[in-house]
């Protein structure tokens, strides 16, 4: 894809369930300032702490089946019972704008999204062992043991398929782990193709300077 402007960078994050993705996200998101969010919608019903609009866009499954009718979505997936999907206008909206933006989506998204946007860096974020990530899901005291057992069971899925994300961080320590999503996002703004207008312009600075008459 060609753009005759700055483009953003597109981050995408993945975890299982319990890995404690969205407080991470959070956090960083709090530190970026140029950093966007994309806001994923849901046919799954809102739970009580949750707000339209911060934590996800709640449509009906109709809305949400015409949505991919009309191309609405960048990605989409049903997991667990219950379409989930990226508003594609959006976040290419953000991209062309120069805005870095983050996608919190699945592995079955991040396929999708890096067959059109090959350029995304992806990031999985990992538990430190299935036993910690088994107590964080029951601690939550928000499902049933058979929900909680198909939870544990995708997790494993989804784990097998860290290998082939860009970059993995450990959930071990929330602020270690902070940290290390934040030296990943700041190490890939510091691209030198990303400051490539802020170069041009200090080369041909110097060239005009050299040739210049003394």
């Amino acid at each position: 894809m060609q753009h005759t402007g700055p483009y953003g960078e597109l981050f995408i994050v993945s975890a299982p369930s319990g890995v404690g993705k969205s407080t991470i996200i959070g956090k960083v998101l709090s530190t970026f300032p140029k950093l966007r969010f994309s806001v994923s919608s849901t046919t799954r019903p809102a739970r009580p702490s949750e707000t339209e609009g911060k934590d996800y866009h709640y449509l009906s499954v109709e809305q949400f089946r015409q949505g991919i009718d009309c191309g609405r979505f960048l990605e989409w997936a049903r997991v667990h019972d219950h379409f989930y999907g990226t508003d594609r206008h959006i976040v290419e909206n953000w991209l062309e704008s120069g805005y870095d933006v983050l996608l919190d989506i699945d592995v079955q998204g991040t396929r999708q999204v890096r067959w059109t946007h090959p350029e995304a860096k992806t990031i999985f974020i990992l538990p430190p062992s299935m036993e910690v990530l088994e107590q964080r899901l029951r601690g939550r005291a928000t499902e049933t043991e058979e929900q909680l057992l198909v939870r544990i069971c995708a997790a494993k899925r989804e784990i097998l398929e860290a290998s082939w994300y860009d970059y993995l961080v450990v959930n071990d320590d929330l602020q270690e782990a902070f940290q290390d999503l934040g030296a990943i996002i700041r190490a890939c703004q510091s691209q030198s193709k990303v400051h490539s207008p802020v170069v041009k312009k200090l080369l041909m600075s110097i060239v005009d300077s050299t040739l210049s008459p003394k």
